[in-house]
């Protein structure tokens, strides 16, 4: 499965990938991940799928603020899912979250399965997009909810320049350093750089049946947190 040039990268930069999460945030990407569990426990739902679930952060958040829900969380990284599995075993949820290595545009899952699909920080470095939101439209009970956190550009003066001065120039050094590839947080600037705006990815969302869409801005437009209806 660990087979994708995004797969491999994940792969490589696992060890150190929570770690410098929490860094270049610092630490903000928590406070991103409680506002998605909170959003995603309005509809109390009782199955989650967590696309693109990496080492299980969002899974287990999740799993705080939905403890009627089973969770099952999904990756392409199969070093990713090992550090998750023990996560999730350090916290006693592993009979409320199953983690399973999977691609997000195959999913192994019949339709109409699942209230609530998240995608936390992944739904960029899907290698078919198209794919993968028809999957996950495919997935969804109806009047289930699509909800996903992505990284974004401030669009307002002078956060926007300042964010792209950090992120552009002083985030690919740090990551290098700490991670030691070189290439994983250069692609990182780029990919977000070339995600849709919040407007643009509420039209696709629309495009693949996902309806009543909607994009709040977190902390100034670093991050999104969109949220849809099948």
């Amino acid at each position: 499965m660990s087979t994708s040039p995004i797969a491999a990268i994940f792969d490589r930069i696992s060890p150190k990938y929570d770690a410098l999460n929490h860094l270049l945030s610092l630490n903000i990407d928590k406070v991103w991940r409680r506002k998605t569990a909170l959003e995603v426990a309005k509809s109390r739902p009782k199955t989650i799928l967590d696309l693109a679930t990496g080492t299980a952060d969002l899974a287990i958040a999740l799993a705080k603020y939905n403890p009627q829900a089973h969770i099952v969380g999904m990756d392409i990284s199969e070093k990713m899912m090992e550090i998750g599995k023990e996560k999730v075993k350090q916290q006693g949820l592993e009979n409320q979250i199953e983690l399973r290595l999977g691609d997000a545009a195959s999913l192994p899952f019949d339709d109409n399965s699942f209230d609530v699909v998240t995608v936390g920080f992944g739904i960029r470095n899907f290698e078919n997009r198209e794919q993968g939101l028809s999957e996950i439209h495919r997935v969804l009970k109806p009047n289930g909810h699509a909800v996903i956190l992505e990284f974004s550009m401030p669009e307002k003066p002078p956060m926007k320049q300042l964010y792209r001065l950090y992120f552009k120039h002083f985030l690919p050094i740090i990551g290098k350093c700490v991670s030691k590839d070189p290439s994983a947080y250069t692609y990182l600037p780029r990919s977000v750089e070339a995600f849709p705006k919040p407007n643009d990815f509420i039209r696709i969302l629309v495009e693949n049946e996902l309806k009543n869409g909607s994009a709040k801005n977190l902390s100034f437009g670093i991050a999104t947190l969109y949220s849809a209806t099948k």
